[in-house]
């Protein structure tokens, strides 16, 4: 099993910024992938940027790119995502997401717990 703990949420006025981390015991496995995807109310699950864990490979959504920034810090096992120049349209609640692939294609997804983020205007 994959734990996965959030951190950084929080209410931030137009233009700000924010930091959310996610903790993870994924770095155990090979062949991981964390990534942050966001929700609001009466809509589908979003994803926002990926990370693969053993050679770093980013991938960011459309929305978020040259806003955003997700990175990792192989030492206290922790991925981070950089959040720039918010918009209002980025409030949503924030889950973190482990996703094995490779040797690790077998082990389901494991999801952190959310983080509210809330961007006034």
């Amino acid at each position: 099993e994959v734990n996965l703990v959030e951190s950084g949420g929080g209410l931030v006025q137009t233009g700000g910024s924010l930091r959310l981390a996610c903790r993870t015991s994924a770095y155990r496995f090979r062949d991981y992938a964390i990534g942050w995807f966001r929700q609001v109310p009466g809509k589908e699950r979003e994803g926002v940027a990926r990370i693969n864990l053993s050679n770093g490979q980013r991938y960011y959504a459309g929305s978020v790119k040259g806003r955003f920034t997700i990175s990792r810090d192989n030492v206290k096992n922790t991925v981070y995502l950089q959040m720039n120049s918010l918009k209002p349209e980025d409030t949503a609640v924030s889950y973190c997401n482990s996703h094995g692939y490779g040797d690790s294609a077998y082990q389901p997804d494991y999801w952190g717990q959310g983080t509210q983020v809330t961007v006034s205007s």
